[in-house]
């Protein structure tokens, strides 16, 4: 387990955290494999090229699976997910790096609920993914 365990106490709504990714090939024949998403604009250069992307890009549940590990790295282990909204706003591109910040937006104590707002952008400053969700800590430390 790489999270730290954080009491809910010590998080503080502003809070933000950045996960930085440089997007592989590997890594989306391997989230191919692992989810059995293998539509061809993930796998078939040929293919993506024929599209509007001009090549292959990476799955949205690969880039959403970043908010993950953003958001888990910020709040900490021991949080479960409630609910989740994301928008994606622009390919993520083999050789990308991807920074994706979270940010603690919203903190309900009596009830362990904690907000996160969430914004992916490629190294070009391009806003790939924008989310929002809704954690839950499962007890408190």
């Amino acid at each position: 387990m790489n999270a730290t365990l954080r009491p809910f106490a010590s998080l503080r709504v502003g809070e933000r955290h950045d996960y930085v990714r440089t997007i592989a090939a590997a890594d989306l024949d391997e989230f191919a494999r692992l989810s059995g998403d293998d539509n061809a604009i993930h796998l078939d250069e040929a293919f993506g090229r024929t599209t509007r992307f001009g090549g292959r890009v990476a799955h949205g549940a690969l880039s959403f699976g970043f908010m993950a590990a953003s958001q888990t790295q910020l709040v900490g282990a021991g949080v479960i997910w409630l609910g989740a909204s994301v928008t994606f706003t622009a390919p993520v591109r083999i050789g990308d790096t991807v920074t994706t910040t979270t940010e603690i937006v919203g903190l309900e104590a009596d009830k362990q609920l904690i907000r996160v707002r969430c914004t992916a952008r490629n190294g070009d400053g391009v806003v790939v993914m924008e989310g929002e969700s809704t954690v839950k800590r499962l007890r408190e430390l």
